[in-house]
């Protein structure tokens, strides 16, 4: 099941598998011993071990650093904000080249601090850790390191966080694939009124650029009973909006005898009582079906915000990246969308310069775009994935015609992005508060169900809580506004 065994590391895993239950039970008596080796800790250190979890890439990672900072404050670890910290974790996002050369960078610096500390702990997770070109990179390059464990045994943290503190060497446990889906263990949410449910794990889509169904594994969806267990729980516990979390929420159940669709969960999750927002992330539009329009249309939960990916506007670059939609059925899905949904707002990703994609190719895409009229873009240019078929493919246009191009479409993105938004003025909207403002202390900032954020006056007592706003002055992206 492991991917390395050397002599200079140790390599860990449990040799027989065992059921969920078996599973949690063998990590919560993990969790007993990993507090005794703490509290040791701290007497050596002479102060409470602190740690520090630095997260990232998508929704579905901070969602998995919850969970680790989760178990090491159980342990009796003390959260801070400084990678100063006696422990240091980075949960790493492999999608695009520069999210390698980032967290790269950073381990440089933590080496530094290691060296005046020689207690600190460092660790990688993630989906980077799936790479096996980075782990040989990290066992020679950054010795320093004292764990590396991937995306698909989270849930043994417990018992990987006690090998490392009982071992001098680097601890590496990264799996090739597994079945095994425990989401039972100690979390700690950023937000104590919103929280991010893991629905379903991996992807089996396989578009020829994305790295995701490599280091994320095949499709498993979570029992929609044991999901509806939790959004109950934090509803108990506080929450007012979750967010349903995969890399294909609009395939969720598939391949499982007697399990309920994805707008079937829906319908289930709003029957939550204490829950008044639901989100989900992300559809892929060859998935996006006439029941979950229905839903979302008819729901007075469901936000009132798609993010839908298209990638590109060009119905031969949508072919070559095995997207398995057209340009003109994209089309057909937004005017569907619009039709039953007139509120909704669309938000989408675009990748420009893709092996083959030419300057029509790319012109089409900003077609589409200004025919979308997106309330938002994440834009970004290819970067060849190792492993990917994608890789392998040749370049069309040359890095100064793509640079070009990404910035005639960024300027576009923009542009529509502050009309759809602008179309909001004057109108009273719903605001879930979330923070004190950080340019203004004066004022609090608040999420429409739109996904806009509206900044207005009040204090730290609103957080967490839902206002009436009148959106009075039109910012570009977000609003200013005053309650009513």
């Amino acid at each position: 099941m492991l991917n390395w065994r050397e002599a200079d590391f140790t390599s860990y895993t449990s040799t027989v598998a065992l059921s969920a239950e078996e599973e949690e039970q063998r990590q919560k008596e993990a969790m007993q011993t990993a507090r005794k080796l703490v509290a040791e800790l701290g007497g050596q250190l002479g102060h409470t071990p602190t740690c520090c979890v630095v997260t990232f890439g998508c929704q579905m990672n901070a969602r998995d650093s919850e969970k680790i900072l989760g178990i090491l404050m159980d342990a009796g670890y003390q959260e801070s904000d400084s990678e100063e910290a006696d422990f240091v974790i980075y949960n790493t996002c492999t999608v695009r080249d520069n999210a390698n050369q980032r967290v790269y960078g950073r381990l440089g610096h933590l080496n530094s601090m290691k060296k005046k500390n020689p207690q600190k702990r460092i660790a990688l997770c993630g989906c980077m850790i799936q790479e096996p070109d980075v782990i040989e990179k990290i066992r020679t390059s950054y010795r320093f390191v004292d764990l590396l464990f991937g995306t698909h045994n989270l849930y043994k943290f417990p018992e990987l966080l006690c090998t490392m503190l009982q071992n001098d060497r680097m601890v590496i446990d990264v799996w090739k694939a597994t079945d095994a889906i425990v989401e039972d263990l100690p979390v700690v949410r950023k937000y104590p009124f919103k929280s991010g449910v893991n629905i379903m794990f991996g992807c089996d889509n396989y578009c020829t650029y994305c790295i995701v169904p490599y280091v994320r594994g095949r499709e498993r969806s979570r029992s929609s009973k044991e999901i509806l267990q939790e959004v109950e729980r934090l509803a108990k516990d506080g929450v007012v909006e979750v967010m349903l979390l995969g890399q294909n929420v609009n395939s969720y159940g598939n391949g499982i005898e007697g399990e309920i669709s994805f707008p079937e969960l829906l319908k289930e999750v709003e029957q939550v009582e204490g829950i008044r927002r639901i989100r989900f992330m992300t559809s892929h539009p060859k998935d996006l079906s006439d029941e979950l329009i229905a839903v979302m249309r008819d729901s007075e939960k469901i936000c009132r915000h798609l993010h839908l990916p298209v990638q590109s506007g060009s119905s031969e670059v949508l072919r070559k990246m095995n997207r398995r939609y057209t340009r003109e059925q994209y089309l057909e899905l937004v005017a569907k969308l619009r039709r039953e949904i007139p509120d909704l707002s669309i938000t989408t990703d675009i990748i420009v310069g893709f092996p083959g994609e030419t300057k029509e190719d790319l012109e089409q895409t900003i077609t589409l775009v200004k025919e979308v009229g997106y309330d938002n873009a994440f834009t970004f240019i290819y970067s060849p994935r190792t492993g990917t078929p994608a890789a392998s493919y040749e370049k069309t246009m040359s890095d100064d015609e793509i640079s070009q191009g990404f910035e005639r479409l960024l300027t576009v993105v923009q542009d529509k992005a502050r009309e759809s938004v602008s179309r909001l003025y004057g109108r009273v909207e719903e605001a879930l508060v979330e923070e004190v403002n950080s340019h203004d202390a004066a004022l609090v900032t608040g999420r429409l169900s739109n996904n806009v954020l509206v900044h207005f006056p009040g204090d730290a007592s609103m957080i967490g809580k839902f206002y009436p706003v009148k959106l009075t002055e039109n910012r570009g992206f977000y609003y200013i506004g005053e309650m009513v």
